[in-house]
């Protein structure tokens, strides 16, 4: 039997590590991303990270066919605020005895409504889903550094319909991934809701993340992933959407 659930995952700070800097300042994704999730995921059930080159975390042979959804919460437009921090090494094993120092455009209160489509007949994935509904982790998790501890609330369950082609236009509440030109796809921007507040501006926001480990090579493999409030066209090319019963609204899960 499967379920798909949901947490609000947050923390007051993040850095999910780029491969790249921007001189000398290292830089973070800003959205959270599947690898990193699945690790989070895998501390929650008190599974082993890395521990030999070469081979694959515990995590992710256990989890990487686990089909997830993330949404941001609480941005700007898609975009969190960032600060800076410095940091200083002078272990002498690290760097011959001088100071090291290290600066990273860190996350100021990241957040992501994060939805798993949970297999309950898998011994692992029937745990995480009594972990996460009762607030239980074996390890703590964290937000790309262990002193960026993270918390989880507001676990829900849905009832969904896996949708091959919606009928007429639609509106996907996670990040997508890009198939082709989505400027084409654009309709009418919708209103959320649950933001009833203020008048939202209708955005999209465009972010090249990772989606899967490249076992051969040892790294992320990357795409183009999309998180915008407007509405999409049925003849968007955008695959594995499961539609919330009750709801207008779709998730991608990969």
């Amino acid at each position: 039997m499967e379920k798909l659930v949901s947490i609000e995952l947050k923390s007051d700070f993040g850095f999910f590590r780029k491969p790249d800097a921007n001189n000398t300042v290292n830089l973070s994704y800003n959205m959270l991303h599947k690898p990193a999730l699945l690790g989070i995921f895998g501390a929650i059930v008190g599974l082993e990270g890395y521990k030999e080159k070469g081979k694959p975390p515990q995590y992710y042979e256990v989890f990487k066919n686990l089909k997830i959804g993330i949404e941001p919460l609480g941005h700007e437009k898609g975009n969190f605020q960032k600060t800076v921090i410095k940091y200083s090494n002078t272990v002498g094993y690290a760097n011959n005895g001088s100071t090291y120092l290290t600066e990273e455009a860190t996350l100021i209160k990241p957040g992501y409504r994060v939805y798993a489509l949970l297999d309950l007949e898998d011994d692992k994935q029937h745990l995480l889903y009594e972990y996460l509904k009762e607030g239980k982790a074996e390890y703590l998790p964290y937000f790309g550094k262990n002193e960026f501890a993270a918390w989880w609330e507001d676990f829900q369950e849905y009832d969904y319909q896996y949708i091959e082609k919606p009928l007429g236009d639609f509106r996907v509440r996670t990040l997508f991934l890009k198939q082709e030109v989505i400027k084409e796809q654009k309709t009418a921007p919708f209103l959320d809701f649950t933001s009833f507040w203020e008048n939202e501006t209708p955005f999209m926001y465009f972010e090249r993340l990772p989606r899967d480990f490249n076992l051969t090579l040892f790294q992320y493999d990357l795409g183009d992933s999309v998180f915008t409030t407007f509405g999409l066209k049925q003849s968007a090319n955008i695959d594995n959407l499961y539609h919330l019963t009750g709801s207008e609204y779709y998730v991608q899960l990969l």
